[in-house]
């Protein structure tokens, strides 16, 4: 059955998965290269290999969700999957239900510093992030994927305030939500609780291995994993479209503070837009 690791873009999902990979697919808990990529992505080509799909319509892909996690399923493993997804309907197609989900971890991110790591990453300015970021009908594709070999690694991900209510209020399968910023304050603490979480709703194993865990925390520490992208590089970094060159996929990570970064008119119209989700978050 899957287990989801969702989240907005940009928002702590990488870090979550080194941990979690770190975790549960080492012997020591100690993070290297290759391990996050035991959590794969969905949805990814290689989940549609068997169907067929108009390569020209980049959504045709989410007509077969189901189909496609119904096909995962079939051995009964337990699997992680990264997504950005929302959850719900695109077209009236489903991206995940009960019978295809046996839980989910959802970390959010306050969207005032969601959006200095959007702006580096996508290249975008101050309005274009905003606005990308309240887009109801947003998706993010892969062009050169397209290009390549016809499928986009689409994703509906809809509004930042959209993707994190569509999974914190949906009632179909268990889900824990996590604070970026609790697990960067208190990252033993709260992971030991995301891990006890993850054991009681797979009914993998009850006890907590603490050198593991130990491990687990020391070896993805924000230095270690950007120092490691230098000497390299990361699988997940993209190419920028006015240098061709990739970009730093680690970016500012702790040192990410929208009070010291952002101009102040930006920071208004972040507080005026989120304020209602800044309340429900504790983030005023």
């Amino acid at each position: 059955m899957i287990f989801w690791i969702a989240s907005y873009p940009k928002s702590g999902n990488t870090w979550l998965r080194t941990l979690i990979s770190s975790y549960y697919y080492s012997e020591d808990g100690i993070y290297t290269d290759n391990i996050i990529k035991k959590i794969g992505q969905f949805p990814e080509k290689r989940h549609f290999n068997e169907f067929k799909y108009d390569q020209n319509i980049i959504t045709d892909t989410s007509r077969l969700w189901l189909k496609a996690q119904q096909k995962i399923n079939q051995d009964k493993k337990l699997r992680f999957f990264k997504t950005h997804n929302a959850f719900g309907a695109l077209n009236n197609q489903q991206f995940t239900d009960r019978e295809n989900s046996i839980g989910c971890i959802y970390i959010v991110r306050d969207p005032r510093n969601v959006i200095t790591s959007l702006k580096n990453h996508y290249e975008m300015n101050d309005e274009q992030a905003l606005k990308w970021m309240a887009n109801e009908k947003n998706f993010i594709y892969d062009v050169q994927n397209l290009k390549k070999d016809g499928y986009s690694d689409f994703q509906f991900i809809s509004s930042w305030e959209t993707n994190y209510k569509s999974w914190i209020v949906q009632k179909q399968i268990p889900f824990m939500i996590v604070k970026y910023e609790s697990l960067l304050k208190e990252t033993y603490v709260v992971f030991k609780d995301i891990i006890e979480f993850i054991n009681k709703t797979t009914g993998i194993n009850n006890k907590i291995y603490k050198n593991k865990l130990k491990n687990s925390v020391q070896s993805t520490s924000f230095n270690k994993l950007k120092d490691n992208e230098k000497k390299h590089g990361f699988s997940e970094a993209i190419i920028s479209k006015k240098s061709n060159k990739k970009i730093p996929f680690f970016f500012l990570g702790p040192e990410n503070d929208w009070r010291k970064i952002l101009p102040k008119d930006l920071k208004t119209k972040l507080n005026k837009t989120y304020e209602k989700n800044l309340k429900e978050l504790s983030y005023i």
